[in-house]
């Protein structure tokens, strides 16, 4: 990849920061699913678990294809460990979602986020496959959490040091570039 460009363009923030938003209220539901059980508070956010998860996979589909699309006019990565921690983010945003729809669609029940089919329902269970999405989905939903955290935690140590403010590429541009 190039190492000479600055920023990432307008679609790759868009999708980055948009993206963290949903998940920050993401993990805000799951919190208070398992911290506050039966109270009003997970009554109020719990219903959008769901039909979030499903907009998350969507916009993490859409922000692979950008992301091949637009490879040559990213920025360099940082270095080899930044490269690995990018790939197992991305890994698990798709791999979370895909266990969750994998229970769902073993469960039986149907599925419309928003309104829209996505999985009709059905008699009995598919035991095996609410078996791993029950075994994984949440696992795998904590570990993103703490890769997510982590995240954030080098990109402020980076820009804490001179010469690596990789936070600064991922930020709005005053000088309206692309």
């Amino acid at each position: 990849m190039p190492s000479h460009i600055p920023h990432y363009g307008r679609v790759s923030r868009l999708l980055h920061w948009g993206m963290a938003a949903l998940f920050g209220v993401q993990f805000i539901t799951a919190i208070a699913h398992f911290a506050f059980p039966d109270t009003a508070l997970e009554a109020a956010v719990w219903g959008a678990h769901k039909p979030l998860g499903a907009l998350l996979m969507l916009l993490i589909v859409l922000r692979l294809v950008w992301t091949v699309v637009d490879r040559a006019r990213r920025p360099a990565s940082v270095n080899l460990a930044a490269s690995l921690g990018h790939l197992a983010l991305y890994a698990l945003m798709v791999a979370v979602p895909l266990v969750a729809l994998l229970r769902q669609y073993g469960s039986g029940r149907a599925f419309a986020p928003f309104g829209i089919p996505l999985m009709p329902g059905f008699e009995g269970e598919i035991e095996w496959m609410t078996a791993v999405g029950g075994i994984f989905h949440g696992l795998l939903g904590w570990v993103l959490l703490a890769l997510i955290v982590g995240h954030v935690g080098m990109a402020l140590l980076h820009r804490r040091m001179a010469g690596e403010d990789v936070l600064a590429r991922m930020l709005p541009r005053l000088d309206r570039g692309r």
